[in-house]
């Protein structure tokens, strides 16, 4: 978010390398008044669940917790709700070929991220692939071809299990 300590030019970085979760969450509801949305305490729930995990969350292991430590239950289509809600404010990315969530590293940068993910640990590393995509629209539009989402995911072996 705003209070991010690197660069995001060309920069690797763990998605959750950032400031405290309070801090996220009072980000997180500026983004969306910002936009005239809010963020209800379920969405804001969904949100500090995906910033507190040690790694890529899946929307049911979600429901799990919010079920497991709130006395409102939550059923699965509120749940992806608030999902599409926060994908749709930037706040989370989704990693469609691990199917989970995680947080975005800078949400109010409106960036192109690449995921580093690995096959062992399932650890992630958001980087900005502005530069790879444009390469991509070029091509796209050469083609008259409209473009409607994109996301890079790159599957392969981190430094730490390489060492292992």
């Amino acid at each position: 978010m705003a209070s991010c300590t690197h660069s995001h030019d060309n920069t690797v970085h763990g998605v959750h390398d950032h400031a405290d979760l309070n801090t996220r969450l009072l980000e997180a509801e500026s983004l969306c008044s910002s936009h005239h949305a809010r963020l209800t305490p379920l969405r804001k729930e969904v949100l500090s669940l995906i910033l507190q995990a040690q790694g890529p969350i899946g929307a049911y292991d979600i429901l799990a917790q919010i079920k497991n430590t709130s006395d409102k239950p939550a059923a699965p289509p509120t749940v992806y709700r608030s999902l599409d809600f926060l994908l749709d404010m930037g706040l989370i990315h989704r990693l469609s070929s691990i199917n989970a969530f995680i947080p975005c590293c800078h949400p109010r940068e409106g960036h192109q991220a690449a995921f580093l993910i690995c096959s062992n640990c399932k650890a992630v590393k958001e980087a900005s692939a502005d530069s790879a995509l444009n390469q991509l629209y070029t091509l796209a539009d050469s083609d008259q071809f409209k473009i409607h989402h994109t996301t890079i995911e790159i599957s392969g072996t981190c430094n730490q299990c390489n060492q292992a």
